[in-house]
């Protein structure tokens, strides 16, 4: 289902509508904002400067650090009479970065997430049930208002208490489940354990999934447990920009649309700073074009991407983000190798007989990086010999040495051993710092 006219625009008229608002916003930017003001300036580059979207290569970048730095309202472009929410992030690597809100802009974010929602399979007579935490983390709240807006109805379950969920899922008739991905793996997990089956005894048709990134071997690890009829569509936002709401999958499954009239996206070298062209992979930069307490110029997300401008089946014109490789800042370099932890995902989830759940430990043995992977064996093949779990981790150790050209350390363990996540999976351990 399209939500908005906005979404089928032709290329011409949106980013006619994309520069009408970057100059307006750069402006307010360079007057009122003393510390953007500074970088301009810097960068010798003035509001009359930006007369086509190409020139928005002339503005300086802002980064995490930049909101660190300005904790917790220096950035704030709006007095604190006008706001009317705060959220911030976790702050598990140093401060959190604050984002704050007017009406209009909580308007803005319902608008977003309601387009993205029904692109991604919900309707007004979804019971949408929300398993992301409530509370200062934006995906609950986000989802939750933008669902509403589209008249679905919601259980705000939020995360934990796996087995009560369950039992919320089974007798209210949920339809569409909002969790990240390993969290959904963990409730039909558990839904096993106690007697049900997740293909025949709940009513699930679409999955909402997002705030971790969710690969193909995933999304089909869902489809195992939850049958082929599920859609499991993602969604794409962070804190800093909004929350969710930048961008999301349709039922083609061929890339997230971005609210390109709310978001104006680009993709970059991350060592550089190039631009790149569409189709070209990088760091993706948002600038956010609409937001009126906190807004943001070519924030660079860490996020890796490409752009596709093609029209897409759906009937959508607006650009679409190809699903996410990983992010620079999870990247490991391993032996003088790049190696995301998606790309170990990948590897692992192509081999039957393993579970979903693994580690990820990187260690130094004297001047030597050591790659240590542990896996679950799958429940069913608990009983099988010892010659069968031995092939499993040669399998898996071929994969590896395929896809990243670096040799492992492969230990399979016993269902339930390794630790289960309610909210992002921390899948990676580095010994090394």
């Amino acid at each position: 289902m399209i939500w908005a006219k906005e979404e089928t625009l032709p290329r011409e008229e949106i980013e006619k509508i994309q520069l009408e608002k970057l100059k307006k916003l750069v402006v307010r930017m360079y007057e009122g904002a003393p510390y953007y003001r500074k970088k301009m300036d810097e960068a010798n580059v003035k509001p009359e400067d930006i007369q086509t979207l190409k020139d928005v290569q002339k503005l300086p970048f802002t980064t995490k650090q930049e909101m660190r730095d300005n904790y917790p309202f220096k950035m704030l472009m709006v007095p604190m009479s006008e706001i009317k929410r705060i959220h911030a992030s976790s702050g598990t690597t140093g401060k959190p970065t604050v984002v704050a809100y007017t009406q209009n802009d909580l308007d803005m974010w319902s608008e977003c997430v309601a387009r993205l929602a029904a692109a991604g399979g919900a309707t007004k007579d979804d019971i949408a049930q929300i398993c992301f935490g409530y509370g200062m983390f934006t995906g609950a709240l986000g989802l939750h208002c933008g669902l509403e807006k589209i008249g679905a109805a919601i259980i705000p379950s939020s995360t934990g208490n796996t087995q009560k969920q369950l039992l919320y899922m089974k007798d209210f008739g949920t339809t569409l489940l909002v969790a990240t991905p390993s969290y959904a793996m963990r409730i039909a997990e558990v839904a096993k354990e106690i007697g049900m089956d997740p293909k025949k005894d709940l009513n699930l048709r679409v999955a909402l999934v997002g705030s971790e990134l969710l690969t193909e071997a995933m999304r089909t690890e869902m489809h195992k447990v939850y049958g082929d009829k599920l859609l499991v569509t993602q969604n794409y936002g962070m804190s800093e920009l909004i929350g969710p709401g930048v961008s999301g999958e349709c039922e083609y499954l061929c890339g997230m649309h971005i609210n390109e009239d709310h978001f104006l996206v680009e993709i970059i070298n991350p060592e550089t700073g190039e631009v790149l062209k569409p189709g070209e992979k990088g760091e993706v930069v948002v600038t956010c074009l609409d937001k009126e307490a906190l807004p943001l110029i070519r924030y660079r997300t860490r996020d890796i991407s490409r752009l596709f401008l093609e029209k897409c089946k759906c009937g959508r014109t607006t650009a679409r983000m190809e699903n996410l490789s990983g992010r620079t800042d999870d990247m490991l370099k391993i032996r003088g190798v790049n190696v995301f932890p998606s790309q170990i995902e990948e590897a692992l989830l192509s081999v039957d007989g393993i579970g979903p759940h693994y580690e990820i430990i990187v260690e130094k043995n004297g001047m030597s990086d050591v790659l240590t992977i542990r896996v679950e064996i799958a429940p069913e093949k608990m009983q099988d010999s010892f010659a069968f779990i031995s092939n499993l981790q040669k399998e898996i150790k071929e994969k590896i040495k395929f896809i990243l050209g670096l040799d492992s350390i492969v230990k399979i363990e016993s269902p339930n051993t390794l630790q289960r996540f309610e909210g992002k999976a921390k899948r990676v351990i580095d010994l090394r710092k």
